[in-house]
């Protein structure tokens, strides 16, 4: 989510509506990485912060640096965390200038373009034994996403928005990955976790997916499109996510993670 290519006008506050739930993901995957005591950590798509809370409190001696490119994101990040140092970057072209001990990003990499070339240079960057730990977003499928995409198509906003699908890229299966960095790694672990997200009902799922996936949309609209198609989207996603017995949706949200060690 962090990429300058993509969709300008990232909401730290929005985002950080449902903090905790985004920071799940992070907190078992920094749970995975198998190092004792890095030196030199780099939080790729550092957000609001959240991510490199979770690195701060498991990594006490290292040197952690939190990059992003939403300016907002790290305004807040530096709010939330004075100590820290955070810097602008956009991941589809930084590289470290000294060889990182842990490069760790928290759904970031659906957002940059030609993201599997990024993670093998990123791999290269390594010292030897350092760690790339990455979670990405594996949605697309999901009727929270592909309503999106259905609306888009409807209606005179549809040429508009025909390209608005391009700033999410889609991830590949888990043995692409593992052929992409096996060369480069002495250990590579891949695994799938589907959460399920109990949210009040269903225009929450509308708010969670107005911090991330309707951003490219909704930034192509004026304010009556975007109130006519925020409406259709919440009264299909109402029929998409039936309320549980206590009124309560779920929002299912599978994702894709990966370590792997520097040879």
């Amino acid at each position: 989510m962090k990429s300058a290519a993509e969709a300008p006008g990232w909401d730290a506050t929005l985002y950080l509506k449902y903090g905790d739930e985004r920071t799940r993901p992070g907190r078992d995957l920094v749970a995975q990485v198998p190092l004792a005591d890095p030196r030199l950590v780099y939080d790729l798509g550092c957000g609001p912060g959240n991510s490199t809370a979770l690195l701060a409190e498991r990594f006490p001696r290292a040197e952690i640096i939190g990059l992003d490119s939403s300016p907002d994101m790290l305004t807040q990040a530096r709010r939330a965390l004075p100590a820290a140092r955070f810097e602008a970057a956009d991941l589809a072209t930084w590289r470290p200038q000294r060889r990182a001990d842990l490069l760790f990003s928290n759904a970031v990499f659906q957002w940059v373009p030609n993201h599997r070339h990024v993670l093998a240079a990123l791999m290269q960057a390594l010292a030897s034994g350092g760690c790339l730990a990455v979670q990405v977003p594996d949605n697309l499928a999901e009727p929270a996403q592909v309503l999106i995409r259905d609306i888009a198509e409807e209606g005179a906003w549809s040429k508009r928005l025909a390209g608005a699908e391009d700033a999410r890229q889609t991830i590949a299966a888990p043995q692409a990955y593992y052929d992409l960095l096996r060369p480069f790694g002495a250990r590579i672990d891949i695994w799938q976790t589907i959460y399920q997200h109990a949210l009040a009902d269903a225009p929450a799922i509308v708010e969670w997916m107005k911090a991330t996936a309707l951003r490219p949309y909704l930034a192509l609209l004026d304010a009556a499109e975007t109130q006519d198609f925020l409406a259709a989207y919440t009264e299909r996603i109402a029929g998409a996510y039936p309320p549980c017995a206590d009124g309560k949706v779920l929002l299912r949200f599978p994702r894709l993670f990966l370590v792997a060690i520097r040879a």
